[in-house]
């Protein structure tokens, strides 16, 4: 399938301007306005305000079913320290995890569609802000996204480095994992720390708490449930000489399937506790619930990979590829819509930067091969009758 080079030009001028002015969830007013100008010149309906900085652009060509393409984007709170010529404007705030890269694609494809419809039915394209921890997937549907724009499926991609350029990973049933974080307040008795034996101590309650919750998935699970567990901060004591009346730890739970969440997150309570106790410390949890498992439908996700192995050949689709433990809110729009999330190789002929690292760029390469994909996609799934 052909893309017009000068399309492809325009959106790596789009992708790079996007990639300069970075901005965070629900700060997206710019970027917001940028992709409901561009789709209302390429003559599309807009919808915006959706999660506040959401936009949906719709394509209707013929009385055919409707379907939904999703980009996120969102940048993050991260410095970068790569040297492109189009690197961030904005301290602070980069997009270190390709979505740049995936709202250009996105406006590709409904500039290459609306000059060349192949397709009979209506294709919403859903511009959805706050990805990143916010949970902006969640408030566009909680906003009506599905009232307001019916449609039989949603689909959306993310670029994926460990993965080789024009290659496609993706599989039926759970694909990314689940997201709750958790704050543990660990509260003792403030003492001199030369006579420990006067208090009771909240740092040495953290510490034997942060190793022993790792023997949740390696003891008190089946090898063949997935689950990661990581305490990611510990906050407490202000001098060198006292041990501390209260700890803070915070960190987060991920799973593949529904039921091990809700084991591993009893299986915390219990050592929250009753370990602590040992030490004269008392211990509370806190649960903030953040995305479920993100799993695809199967003939959803089936049509992908038919698709990909159409357009790029049987080797460079990797199907039932191994789920990864990372998460990604279009889990919330799967809750409430078939459809399927998958993955579009990054790396060229070197290694891309891991997703989230301060060197990270989106690899232009891919942007032919995500418009070619998602313009595939809506032909074969709202086809026109003969």
């Amino acid at each position: 399938m052909s893309i017009p080079p000068a399309l492809l030009e325009q959106a790596v001028r789009w992708r790079r301007q996007l990639h300069s002015c970075p901005e965070l969830g629900y700060q997206e007013h710019q970027t917001s306005r940028m992709v409901a100008e561009l789709l209302t010149s390429f003559g599309l309906q807009v919808h915006t305000g959706l999660a506040g900085t959401g936009v949906v652009g719709t394509l209707k060509n013929g009385d055919g079913p409707a379907i939904g393409l999703r980009a996120d984007m969102d940048a993050l709170p991260v410095t970068e320290r790569g040297h492109c010529e189009h690197k961030s404007l904005h301290d602070g705030v980069m997009h270190a995890c390709g979505h740049d890269g995936h709202t250009a694609i996105l406006l590709a494809t409904a500039r290459h569609l609306g000059q060349q419809p192949h397709f009979n039915g209506t294709v919403h394209f859903v511009f959805q802000p706050a990805e990143e921890n916010l949970g902006g997937a969640r408030r566009m549907v909680e906003d009506g996204l599905f009232q307001h724009f019916p449609m039989e499926s949603i689909y959306a991609l993310h670029n994926w480095p460990g993965l080789p350029a024009g290659h496609v990973g993706v599989s039926e049933g759970a694909i990314m994992a689940s997201l709750d974080s958790f704050e543990i307040e660990l509260t003792g008795k403030s003492c001199h720390a030369a006579m420990p034996e006067s208090g009771a101590d909240p740092i040495v309650a953290a510490s034997q708490l942060v190793l022993s919750l790792q023997t949740i998935t390696s003891r008190c699970l089946s090898p063949q449930s997935s689950a990661v567990v990581s305490v990611t901060q510990i906050i407490g004591g202000e001098a060198i000489n006292v041990i501390p009346e209260k700890v803070i730890l915070r960190g987060t739970l991920r799973c593949l399937q529904a039921d091990v969440r809700e084991r591993v997150k009893t299986l915390i309570d219990q050592f929250v506790a009753q370990l602590p106790v040992v030490f004269g410390v008392r211990g509370e949890i806190r649960y903030f619930p953040g995305y479920p498992v993100t799993m695809n439908t199967p003939s959803a996700a089936l049509a992908v990979s038919d698709v990909a192995r159409a357009l790029l050949g049987d080797d460079r689709v990797h199907w039932q590829v191994k789920p990864s433990m990372a998460s990604e809110d279009f889990a919330c729009m799967l809750e409430h819509c078939p459809g399927a999330y998958f993955w579009l190789g990054a790396d060229g002929l070197a290694p891309s930067r891991p997703l989230h690292n301060a060197f990270y760029d989106f690899n232009d390469e891919l942007l032919e091969t995500g418009v070619q994909l998602w313009s595939a996609l809506v032909a074969r799934l709202l086809p026109i009758s003969l």
